[in-house]
């Protein structure tokens, strides 16, 4: 398997430990920013929590800049990896109810505290890191294709109306899920997020065609 090292344009081959170095490296950035913050997160704290030199560190990564792309790769990976085990067979609403489960659950495990990981990168980069905030764009695009997929599935096997717009759907369905991603951090409550699934859901249901919607 080829690592790109960052921003750099050679793609660059490691050995598994250089790979397992690289990996430590990025876990430990993950950590410190999602606790701390982007800005707060600093090259020398990072070394320190990944147990690597200074020479370790650039050799993999050219700058911070290189480390927080990586950064959104790996969280990117993770978030969508767990959403994906269901979303890539959604075709129903029984589907869509055990999504809002995964949601829920995964949220309670752990006590409502740091919220989506993308949206914790978004709204510490979105403004300052132009090219930070294009990989975060692709990745709920990411996220928003697999929703969209899912409720294609829905229409073609009928549960849908034929005439609904699944990429409108598909992007309010997202949005929800973020915004209520957002407030359940907040209270540390996993109420919001819940209910605006469920209300996703409810309105998904009112557009099956009756011979559907039991």
């Amino acid at each position: 398997m080829t690592l790109t090292a960052g921003t750099d344009s050679a793609t660059r081959t490691f050995t598994a430990k250089g790979r397992a170095t690289r990996q430590r490296i990025v876990d430990a950035a993950s950590k410190l920013i999602l606790e701390n913050g982007v800005e707060s997160a600093t090259l020398e704290e990072i070394q320190a929590e990944a147990h690597v030199s200074a020479s370790q560190l650039y050799h993999y990564f050219t700058d911070k800049s290189a480390l927080i792309l990586a950064v959104i790769d790996h969280q990117t990976e993770a978030v969508l990896g767990v959403h994906r085990h269901v979303l890539d067979r959604l075709d129903s609403f029984e589907a869509l109810v055990e999504w809002r489960d995964l949601i829920v659950s995964t949220l309670e495990a752990q006590n409502c505290v740091g919220g989506c990981p993308l949206g914790s990168l978004a709204g510490g980069l979105a403004e300052s890191d132009p090219i930070a905030r294009g990989a975060l764009a692709n990745s709920f695009d990411e996220w928003e294709r697999m929703l969209r997929d899912g409720l294609n599935n829905m229409r073609d096997r009928g549960v849908l109306k034929p005439e609904v717009d699944v990429d409108a759907l598909a992007l309010s369905v997202l949005a929800g899920v973020q915004g209520g991603l957002l407030l359940s951090q907040t209270r540390r409550d996993s109420s919001p997020v819940r209910i605006a699934v469920d209300t996703s859901i409810a309105y998904l249901r009112t557009l099956a065609p009756l011979r559907s919607n039991s």
